[in-house]
């Protein structure tokens, strides 16, 4: 005898979930803009490392190429950098201004992981084969806790909310960015290990970067322009391209330096005025 409120064909309400099923999934997979700009990032980290690998490690170890960081593959490499960090700034402006997917956070943070924690950190280990003076086993060192860095960053900007308007910690283009810079700039061994090791601290300290909005936003596409503009000097050999490309780095590792100085006595005097203030209640 048949249940009455049973299904004469078992099948037809498993087939009905699938139906369903299928119907959702598309929706919560479904791409928006932002997340095919996120794409991109990652898309352009992944070739850094590819440029990094064919152009500079491979010729050195198979003595095909000139000694050293080849100017091109490393030119290159780095202006892949560069353009994942204009589809980030991007990404991001699009995801306000539209919409993102479920998936769009996610995503942001693994494409960040491989251009700006992957991509950078490789570049450091390769720079430790090459170089002539460089330590090998230091410079994998190096490469490791800035990777971790990254890592560490990334996983605290998705469980901390902080006030709007302000990262924790140095971003992690700006710090990948800031790592290459350390390695163009040809500074003696010892004190390129310590910067890039200060650029990692940096990445995952407590001091306060603002985020790239409006004039600021502006601002740092037209740095990444003209960094793209003194990188292609560099490696076509152009009269002055070396002092540019070095002028670049220091600036770029001067703003490094200067933001978290500034950051810290802002913060100091706001600290300092706000107790005044609470003194000056209490009497």
């Amino acid at each position: 005898m048949t249940d009455p409120e049973t299904p004469a064909t078992g099948w037809v309400p498993e087939q009905a979930d699938e139906d369903s099923a299928e119907d959702d999934m598309p929706l919560s997979l479904r791409l928006s803009i932002a997340d095919t700009l996120t794409l991109g990032n990652a898309t352009c980290g992944f070739m850094a490392v590819y440029f990094t690998t064919t152009g500079i490690l491979i010729p050195h170890l198979t003595g095909s190429g000139e000694t050293g960081m080849a100017r091109n593959s490393a030119a290159t490499a780095v202006i892949l950098m560069l353009l994942a960090a204009v589809f980030d700034l991007f990404d991001g402006i699009v995801a306000r201004k539209l919409r993102s997917s479920p998936m769009g956070a996610e995503l942001d943070n693994l494409s960040d992981l491989i251009s700006f924690g992957l991509a950078p950190a490789y570049f450091v280990l390769v720079y430790g084969m090459v170089a002539v003076d460089a330590d090998q086993k230091m410079s994998a060192l190096a490469a490791i806790v800035v990777l971790l860095a990254v890592v560490l960053r990334l996983a605290r900007f998705s469980c901390v909310t902080m006030k709007d308007g302000v990262f924790q910690g140095m971003p992690s283009p700006f710090g990948a960015l800031t790592v290459v810079s350390i390695v163009l700039l040809e500074l003696p061994f010892i004190p390129t290990l310590l910067a890039i090791i200060g650029v990692a601290w940096l990445m995952v300290s407590r001091v306060e970067y603002p985020k790239p909005r409006g004039v600021l936003a502006v601002a740092m596409l037209s740095w990444i322009v003209g960094a793209m503009g003194l990188l292609a000097a560099w490696a076509f050999d152009a009269p002055g391209g070396q002092l540019l490309l070095q002028t670049g780095c220091a600036l770029q590792i001067a703003l490094a330096a200067t933001i978290p100085l500034f950051a810290t006595t802002r913060k100091a005097n706001t600290f300092r005025h706000n107790r005044r203030e609470a003194r000056a209640s209490l009497r």
